[in-house]
């Protein structure tokens, strides 16, 4: 049998946060590269089907971090600058 798991306040949140405009991991991951590097570049910001995505997907959201932490050094950045960056950018 599976053990029962106590939703807290934080999991309830995320299970209800508005995903809409829709976009697919898949995409999102296809689109991961460009859309970190150009918010490092502070070319552009996130596109609002990207953002949506990343403040409703955890796992999208590692990712983003994870590129952002790679590539940090390419753009001058820390990687806490970069982490930073992509997570008020996800957040607005």
């Amino acid at each position: 049998m599976t053990p029962h798991t106590t939703l807290t306040d934080s999991v309830v949140d995320a299970l209800l946060v508005d995903s809409e405009p829709w976009l697919s991991c898949d995409d999102c991951f296809d689109q991961a590269d460009t859309a970190v590097e150009g918010l490092l570049t502070g070319e552009r910001d996130f596109e609002e089907p990207f953002r949506v995505h990343l403040r409703a997907c955890g796992v999208c959201l590692e990712e983003a971090l994870a590129l952002a932490t790679l590539i940090a050094p390419d753009f001058g950045l820390t990687e806490d600058q970069a982490q930073t960056r992509v997570t008020a950018a996800a957040a607005t």
